[in-house]
C-alpha cells in the first residue's frame, strides 16, 4: 500500500529560522483520519509489534514492583527499584542521544530489545525457581535501565524515519495510544497472573515479547524509511545539543515542566502500590486495577491528542497543571471508587501533557540534532523518576500515602501555574470572558493593541509558541 497523501496543513515557523517548519493542522480532523499514520505500512507493523511489547512490559513492571513489595514489605524498596531502572538515563542520556544521531536507529533498537529479552528471561527463571531475592530485582532493574537509556532516544527518532515529517505529530499520538492501550491491558493481566500463578510468568511473557519486537524490526521495508544522514563524530556534540535546546522556548519550557512532573508525579505506580496495600487492602488484583484505570484515562488522552488542532506551550502547561490538580483531588477521595475515578482523570491529563511536550520538542528540532535533543528531554523525564521514586516512596511510608500523593500533585500544579503566568506576562496576554458567546466563553488575548491576533512579537505566527 502506498503511503497516504499528506493532510492539508499550514506551515508555521518558529522565531529561530534554523528550526524545521512545524506542520499544524488547523481544521478539525475527520474521525477516519484520527490514526492516519497507521496507513503507512512500516509504521503499522511497528505499532503492532510495539503494542505486544508494551502489554508484556507493563506486566513485568507490575509484577516486579509487587514482588519487591511482598519480599521486602517496604514501599521505599519499590521506589528504589524504580530509581535503579531510571538512574542510567540521568547520567548517560546525552551520550545515548549522540549514539542515536550517529548510528542506525533500527539496529540500535534490535540490539536493545535482544538484551532486554535476556534480562526478562533471567528474572523469569529466578522467580519460577523460587530463588529470587530483592537484590536480584535491583540488579536487573539497573541493567534494564542501561538498555532503556539507549533504546528511548533511538525509538523516538525512529518514528520520524517510519512516517516522515508530514505524519510525525499523528504518529507520536498513535504511539502514545498504543502505549496506553498496552498499559490498560498489561496491569489487568499482570494482576490475574500474580494471583493465579505468580510473577515468573509475567517476566517470561516479556522475554517472548522482546523477541517478537526484534522479528518485527527485521520485517520492515528499509527502502521505505525516511532515513537522515548520520551525524559525524566531532568535539562538542553534546554541548551543541544543549545550547540548541536552551535557545528555543518551545524546547526548554517543556523540559522544565517535564522535570517537575518526573520528580514529583511520575512515580504513580509507587503510590498505587501503597494505596492498594496499606489503604484499601485490595492485594495484587486491586493494584493491577488501579494501574489499568490510569491507563484507561491515558488512552482517552492519547486519542484526544491525536485530534488536537494546534500545538502550543499553553497546551503543555494546561496538561501539567490539570494532572497535578487531579492528584491533589485523589488525596481527598473518601473511597476506592472515587480514588479510581480520580486516577482515570489523572491518566487523561498526564497523557495530554506528555504528548504535547513530546510533540513540541520533536517538531522544534532539526533531524540532524533531534537525537541529542530528545535524549536530553528523556534524561529529564526518566532521570527525574530516579530521584522521585525513592522520595515519594519514603513520604508514603513515613507519613502516609495521602500526604505523598498530595505533594506529588501540588508541586507540579504550582509550577505549571507559575510558568503560565511568566509566559502570559512575557507575551502581554490576558484572559477575556465573554458571557454572550457560549462557544468562546473564555479566550486569551493580548493586552496591547497594534499586533494582529496570533502574531508572534518577532512577526511570525505564534501557533506553536504560546
Amino acid at each position: 500500500m502506498a503511503p497516504p497523501p499528506p493532510l492539508q496543513a499550514t506551515i508555521t515557523r518558529l522565531p529561530d529560522t534554523s528550526t524545521a517548519p512545524v506542520a499544524v493542522v488547523n481544521q478539525p480532523l475527520p474521525w477516519r483520519h484520527t490514526f492516519i499514520s497507521l496507513k503507512v505500512r512500516n509504521f503499522r507493523i511497528f505499532a503492532m509489534g510495539h503494542f505486544i511489547a508494551v502489554v508484556a512490559l507493563w506486566m513485568q513492571r507490575i509484577a516486579q514492583d509487587w514482588l519487591v513489595l511482598q519480599l521486602s514489605g517496604s514501599v521505599t524498596a519499590v521506589g528504589i527499584t524504580v530509581a535503579l531502572q531510571f538512574l542510567p538515563s540521568l547520567f548517560l542520556g546525552p551520550w545515548a542521544g549522540m549514539m542515536a544521531d550517529r548510528f542506525a536507529k533500527r539496529k540500535i533498537l534490535m540490539l536493545c530489545q535482544s538484551v532486554a529479552a535476556v534480562l526478562a528471561a533471567v528474572l523469569a527463571v529466578l522467580a519460577l525457581s523460587q530463588r529470587i531475592e530483592v537484590w536480584h530485582i535491583y540488579a536487573i532493574a539497573l541493567a534494564l535501565g542501561l538498555v532503556t537509556v539507549l533504546d528511548q532516544p533511538a525509538r523516538q527518532v525512529f518514528v520520524n524515519e517510519l512516517v516522515g515529517p508530514a505524519y510525525l505529530r499523528n504518529a507520536i499520538s498513535v504511539n502514545s495510544t498504543v502505549f496506553q492501550l498496552g498499559g490498560l491491558i498489561g496491569p489487568a493481566v499482570a494482576g490475574l497472573l500474580l494471583t493465579a500463578v505468580g510473577a515468573g510468568w509475567a517476566f517470561a511473557a516479556n522475554a517472548v515479547a522482546c523477541c517478537s519486537t526484534v522479528a518485527m524490526l527485521l520485517t520492515l521495508r528499509t527502502d521505505q524509511l525516511h532515513l537522515s544522514a548520520p551525524a559525524r563524530k566531532r568535539k562538542g556534540m553534546l554541548k551543541e545539543g544543549l545550547n540548541y535546546a536552551l535557545s528555543k522556548p518551545t524546547i526548554y519550557w517543556p523540559w522544565l515542566m517535564a522535570g517537575f512532573i518526573a520528580v514529583f508525579a511520575m512515580s504513580l505506580p509507587v503510590l498505587l502500590a501503597a494505596f492498594a496495600d496499606h489503604v484499601y487492602d485490595v492485594g495484587a488484583g486491586g493494584y493491577g486495577l488501579l494501574n489499568a484505570l490510569v491507563a484507561l484515562g491515558a488512552l482517552a488522552g492519547a486519542i484526544t491528542s491525536a485530534r488536537r488542532r494546534q500545538l502550543r506551550l499553553r497546551s503543555v502547561m494546561l496538561g501539567a497543571g490539570m494532572y497535578g490538580l487531579m492528584l491533589c483531588l485523589a488525596s481527598l477521595a473518601p473511597s476506592m471508587v472515587w480514588f479510581g475515578a480520580a486516577m482515570v482523570l489523572a491518566g487523561f491529563w498526564c497523557l495530554m501533557f506528555l504528548t504535547a511536550a513530546n510533540q513540541l520538542v520533536q517538531i522544534s528540532s532539526n533531524m540532524a540534532i533531534r537525537g541529542r535533543v530528545m535524549s536530553l528531554y528523556i534524561m529529564v523525564l526518566i532521570g527525574g523518576q530516579a530521584i522521585g521514586g525513592p522520595m515519594i516512596g519514603w513520604l508514603a511510608e513515613h507519613f502516609d500515602p495521602h500526604t505523598a500523593i498530595l505533594v506529588s500533585g501540588a508541586v507540579p500544579a504550582l509550577a505549571a501555574a507559575t510558568v503560565a503566568l511568566v509566559l502570559a506576562r512575557r507575551d502581554q496576554l490576558m484572559l477575556k470572558v465573554d458571557l454572550k458567546d457560549r462557544r468562546r466563553l473564555m479566550t486569551i488575548v493580548r493586552k496591547r493593541a497594534g499586533r494582529g491576533r496570533g502574531q508572534h512579537p518577532g512577526g511570525g505566527p505564534a501557533a506553536a509558541t504560546r
